[in-house]
């Protein structure tokens, strides 16, 4: 089947300055692709290409098969929701809603059933008359999500659609999301955000993105738990990446490596090189700390304390011997027992961690 969005050797330059390296990007019809990556990593930038906001300054942009490159936003069929919301402050809602389809000379009665029901969609049925000051941030943002169904576009794009928002009102959108997503399983989503909880709620892939190119891109749950960029296990999930020594292989699902007088099992994500460098990505709640070493642990420090609500987070720094010391953080539901900062503890990391190859 053709895919939904295709970026083929995309890239954008200002300048000197390159906002976005050759990307090449498939995202089938249905899916949701979560476009993930801190701020200037270029996610928005690729978004912008897609959609026509800004034109490559090499390679092509295909919807369903069709190469769109140089047509304008107008005339690509495409549903858009922005951070800003972009609301016309003059228009009620129903208006707002009603836009792009009147852009598109719809029949009138068809505009009046069509708004109707993407604000039902949407829960914003009773707002209709409202001005966009007459709606908090969330409602302002389900109005936006209904002008953007309303012409009702194959691949609907979402840039940063919930930061604006607080923390409550945020979960609460990411549900809305999953409805909508469920009622319309053949609209194509691309999702770009900063926000890991999000996409792991959202996307059946994500894409990482950093200083402008394509870290790795994959099913949410393997980038997750087998990521195979260093990037990848630091930025999504928070691993600690705990630099160890393979010294054997159990397998093609198996080695064990050596961290200071420990042997550990652990699952690689690829193929292993002999002499290359690699570590264990451990996730904080993975790791145990003991007041003292001894028993199986590995030697540590700690350095900072920090209590969460549900728990604390501890920083350590672990000191292997032969090895550069080595910062890793914790996860823990209590810190009866332990010492306090500056002292030793003993540190216990679990076997099944997977390898994350370390770039040099």
């Amino acid at each position: 089947m053709t895919p939904a969005v295709e970026f083929r050797g995309v890239s954008v330059h200002f300048g000197q300055t390159c906002a976005l390296s050759p990307l090449d990007l498939t995202v089938a019809r249905g899916e949701t692709l979560a476009v993930l990556g801190p701020s200037g990593s270029g996610k928005s930038t690729a978004l912008k290409a897609l959609a026509g906001f800004v034109r490559p300054s090499a390679g092509r942009v295909l919807l369903g098969g069709e190469d769109v490159t140089d047509l304008p936003p107008h005339r690509r069929g495409l549903g858009v929701v922005v951070q800003s919301y972009a609301l016309f402050p003059h228009l009620r809602v129903d208006g707002n809603v009603a836009f792009g389809l009147k852009s598109r000379k719809a029949p009138r009665a068809e505009v009046t059933s069509r708004v109707a029901e993407v604000l039902d969609m949407v829960g914003m049925g009773a707002y209709a008359k409202r001005y966009p000051r007459e709606l908090s941030g969330g409602q302002q943002q389900r109005v936006a999500i209904a002008r953007a169904l309303a012409i009702r576009p194959e691949v609907l794009l979402l840039d940063e659609p919930l930061s604006a928002l607080d923390a409550a009102l945020r979960e609460d959108m990411v549900a809305e999301l999953l409805r909508l997503r469920a009622e319309l399983p053949d609209t194509t989503l691309v999702y770009v955000t900063h926000d890991q909880g999000e996409a792991l709620a959202l996307a059946d892939r994500i894409a990482v993105m950093r200083d402008s190119r394509l870290v790795e891109a994959g099913p949410c749950e393997r980038l997750y738990h087998r990521p195979s960029e260093e990037f990848t296990a630091s930025f999504l999930g928070a691993s600690n990446l705990i630099p160890v020594e393979v010294i054997g292989a159990d397998g093609p699902k198996r080695v064990t490596v050596r961290l200071g007088d420990r042997e550990l099992s652990a699952e690689p994500t690829g193929a292993l090189a002999d002499g290359a460098k690699v570590a264990l990505g451990v996730r904080p709640h993975r790791v145990g700390v003991r007041a003292a070493s001894g028993g199986g642990t590995v030697p540590a420090r700690l350095t900072g304390v920090q209590w969460r609500g549900s728990g604390f987070r501890l920083d350590l720094e672990l000191t292997v011997d032969g090895m550069p010391p080595s910062a890793v953080r914790a996860e823990v539901p209590t810190v009866d027992g332990l010492p306090g900062v500056g002292e030793p503890v003993g540190v216990s990391i679990p076997d099944g961690c997977p390898l994350v190859a370390v770039r040099a």
